[in-house]
C-alpha cells in the first residue's frame, strides 16, 4: 500500500476511534485481493463486514478463497492489495502475534511435550500474566470446555482423545479472552457423531461469550447448523453472503444452490416473464412457473427446487402445477422416504415424502405426476 492509503487507512481508524464501538464491524475488507504468483488472484476484491460477537462461516470448495481471506486475518498471509481492519485498525503491517487473536486449527497444533495446562498457560505466559491469575484463567477455559475436572491438567495430548484435544485446542485459543478467533476446519478430523456434537459445543460456547468467529469449512451442514452469516466462496468471490435460512430458501444464483444443501435441478428456456413469475418450457416441452431471479426472456435457465418441497401426485391445495415423472428408485430413511425419478430429462429428481402413517410407497418404474408451488421454484442462471 502506498503513503497516501496508509494515511488514508489511518484516518479513518482514527475517526472511526470516536464512535460507537458497537457500531464499528469488528473485522472489515476493504478491497481485498490475493495473489500468490503477481497474475492469478485466488481472492478478487473482497469486501465484507463482519459484526462484533458475529459467527461468520467462510463456506466453499478447495481452493475458492477462503481459507486464504482466514490467514490474511491471522497475519499469516499478507494481502496483494486492499485493507484489512480489525476493530477499526488497519491490520496488514501487524505482525500475527500483535493482533490478539484466537485460532483453532483442524490438527490442533497442541505442544505434545507439555501438558494440557502448559498448553493453556503458554499464551498467557507470553502475554506477561501472572502465575496465579494464570491458573484460574486455565480453569476457567477448561470448565468451558467441559474439561475442568477428571484430572486433564496432568496429561499430555497423545494421552487424550480426538475430540478432548479439539476440546483443549479450543480452551486455549479462548483462554486469554480474544475478541476474535478464527477457526479453520476445526472438526474436519473427528468421526460423524462427534463433530455434530462439537459444532453444538461450539455454537453455545460462541453464545454465551459473545465473542466474535470467522469460520472456515467446506461442510456445508456445518455452516448451515453453527453460523449467523455465511459467505459462500467459489473462483475467489463471495457467492452470496445470507443467513443460513435465507441461502438455503432463496438462493441468488446456481452455484449457491447447488452448494448448499440438496438441491434439484430442471433445465429449461424462459419463455416471458410477468410481475417477476417466469414461464419456462422445460426439455421435455412441457411448461412451468419459476421466480425470475436472475435470467430473463429468452434465456436459458436452470429451475432450482428443493427435494423436500415437492409433492408427488399432489392433491392441487399445495402445487401450481404438475409435470410427469418415473419412479427410479425408493431408499427408506427412517424419518422420511427418498424417491428419485426422472422428471424433464433429469434421472436424479429427487423427493423427500415424510414418513407417515398411511402415506402411499411408490415403486421403481410407476409413472406419477409430480409438483410444487411457483414459489418454491427459482429461475437461476444456467451455468452450473
Amino acid at each position: 500500500m502506498n503513503d497516501a492509503k496508509s494515511a488514508e487507512a489511518e484516518a479513518r481508524a482514527s475517526n472511526a476511534s470516536g464512535a460507537e464501538t458497537s457500531d464499528m464491524p469488528m473485522v472489515r475488507f476493504e478491497e481485498v485481493q490475493k495473489s500468490y504468483d503477481g497474475e492469478t488472484l485466488v481472492v478478487k476484491n473482497l469486501n465484507l463486514d463482519i459484526a462484533r460477537g458475529e459467527f461468520l462461516t467462510m463456506l466453499g470448495p478447495s481452493g475458492s478463497g477462503k481459507t486464504t481471506c482466514l490467514m490474511m486475518v491471522a497475519g499469516f498471509e499478507a494481502a496483494t492489495h486492499g485493507e484489512i481492519f480489525l476493530d477499526g485498525r488497519p491490520i496488514n503491517s501487524v505482525p500475527p502475534h500483535k493482533r490478539g487473536i484466537g485460532m483453532v486449527f483442524q490438527n490442533y497444533a497442541l505442544f505434545p511435550h507439555m501438558t494440557i495446562a502448559e498448553n493453556l498457560a503458554f499464551p498467557l505466559e507470553v502475554r506477561g500474566i501472572n502465575k496465579a491469575d494464570a491458573q484460574k484463567k486455565v480453569q476457567r477455559a477448561l470448565d468451558m470446555v467441559q474439561m475442568g475436572e477428571g484430572g486433564f491438567h496432568g496429561r499430555r495430548p497423545a494421552q487424550l482423545s480426538g475430540g478432548q484435544q479439539q476440546r483443549v485446542a479450543l480452551a486455549r485459543a479462548l483462554v486469554f479472552e480474544p475478541e476474535l478467533v478464527l477457526m479453520d476446519e476445526p472438526l474436519g478430523a473427528l468421526d460423524k457423531q462427534l463433530r455434530e456434537h462439537m459444532q453444538f459445543e461450539i455454537k453455545h460456547i460462541h453464545e454465551s461469550l459473545g465473542v466474535t468467529v470467522i469460520y472456515v469449512t467446506h461442510d456445508q451442514g456445518e455452516a448451515l447448523t453453527m453460523s449467523d452469516r455465511i459467505a459462500v466462496f467459489n473462483d475467489g468471490k463471495v457467492q452470496q453472503l445470507a443467513a443460513p435460512e435465507v441461502l438455503y430458501e432463496k438462493p441468488e444464483n446456481s452455484f449457491v444452490a447447488q452448494f448448499i444443501g440438496e438441491n434439484n435441478t430442471l433445465h429449461g428456456k424462459i419463455r416471458a416473464i410477468n410481475d417477476g413469475i417466469a414461464r419456462v418450457e422445460l426439455t421435455d416441452g412441457e411448461t412451468v412457473n419459476a421466480l425470475a431471479i436472475n435470467a430473463g426472456p429468452g434465456e436459458r435457465t436452470q429451475l432450482s427446487i428443493r427435494p423436500e418441497r415437492v409433492e408427488i401426485d399432489p392433491d392441487g391445495s399445495v402445487t401450481d402445477h404438475t409435470v410427469t415423472g418415473r419412479v427410479e428408485e425408493v431408499i427408506y430413511l427412517g424419518d422420511h422416504i427418498r424417491t428419485r425419478m426422472t422428471v424433464a430429462g433429469n434421472s436424479d429428481f429427487v423427493v423427500k415424502t415424510r414418513n407417515r402413517l398411511g402415506a402411499r410407497r411408490f415403486k421403481p418404474g410407476e409413472k406419477v405426476r409430480v409438483g410444487w408451488a411457483t414459489e418454491d421454484c427459482r429461475a437461476l442462471d444456467s451455468a452450473g
